[in-house]
């Protein structure tokens, strides 16, 4: 069965951040995963993850500007200053917590670039990959690009596996490997399994929700209970992330996953 990591800007949002760390540990976890997190000191941060003791499987690095738009600045031209701050920062946060991955976001490209413009962000997101992937590497991190499905998240610069992988070959850095979120998948493209089975040698992370919705994985088109078989099958030794909105409130929510390992949770026997 695979390990399964709470996401922590998705689940038990009924309390502040940093308290999501003993809920999550409370449910049975004994793993997160989290987007952002730089508002907060680093030694709080750190505080949480060893009172509970969780391990913290992934970050995201800094977006920029989210009010205004930014979803990553990896492949915007001329912001590459602001980006090698943030994967420093993001450095920073993985080596205390020690966290092995971090998500650098791609950006949006323009509705209106046409494609002259669209190659320079190309350019600009490989060159940023390749300074990332080298500094990770210093702290033995692994750098995760993720396509992301237009329906959430309009003009983002990756959609389908393919692109990602393309990229991931380009910038040519063994400790640069893509998120397949399964529910961003389902939406672009489907034919999970087969993708799956293809490209899980370079697949540094996996993400579930239900779609549509994004809700509980147990709920709409996706057979999750399969594709863990399919996990299993393949022998993932990495980690799942529950990153999907509790339709009634976490704790209600997680009835899906004590069905699937066939108990509640204790101290001794937990979802990780």
């Amino acid at each position: 069965m695979p390990r399964f990591a709470a996401n922590l800007s998705f689940l038990f949002t009924e309390v502040p951040f940093l308290s999501r760390f003993g809920e999550a540990a409370q449910a049975g976890f004994r793993a997160v995963e989290f987007a952002f997190a730089y508002e907060y000191r680093i030694q709080e941060v750190v505080a949480e993850q060893q009172a509970h003791r969780l391990e913290v499987v992934l970050i995201n690095a800094p977006p920029g500007d989210w009010e205004a738009g930014d979803r990553g600045l990896a492949s915007l031209p001329g912001r590459e200053h602001e980006f090698n701050a943030g994967l420093a920062n993001a450095l920073r946060y993985a080596q205390a917590l020690a966290c092995p991955r971090i998500h650098v976001m791609a950006g949006v490209v323009p509705p209106t670039a046409d494609d002259a413009e669209r190659e320079r962000r190309m350019r600009t997101y490989v060159r940023n990959l390749r300074h990332a992937a080298t500094e990770a590497a210093a702290q033995k991190a692994t750098i995760l690009i993720e396509p992301i499905n237009p329906r959430d998240m309009p003009n983002y610069l990756l959609t389908t596996q393919a692109q990602a992988h393309a990229v991931r070959n380009e910038v040519g850095a063994r400790n640069l490997k893509v998120q397949m979120d399964f529910y961003h998948a389902q939406i672009v493209e489907g034919d999970l399994t087969e993708k799956l089975r293809h490209w899980l040698p370079h697949i540094g992370h996996v993400q579930i929700a239900g779609v549509p919705g994004r809700h509980e994985p147990d709920v709409g088109e996706i057979n999750y209970g399969y594709l863990f078989k399919v996990l299993d099958e393949l022998k993932y030794d990495g980690w799942v992330g529950c990153e999907y909105r509790p339709a009634q409130g976490t704790d209600a929510g997680l009835t899906w996953l004590y069905r699937l390992l066939d108990r509640r949770p204790s101290a001794s026997r937990a979802p990780g």
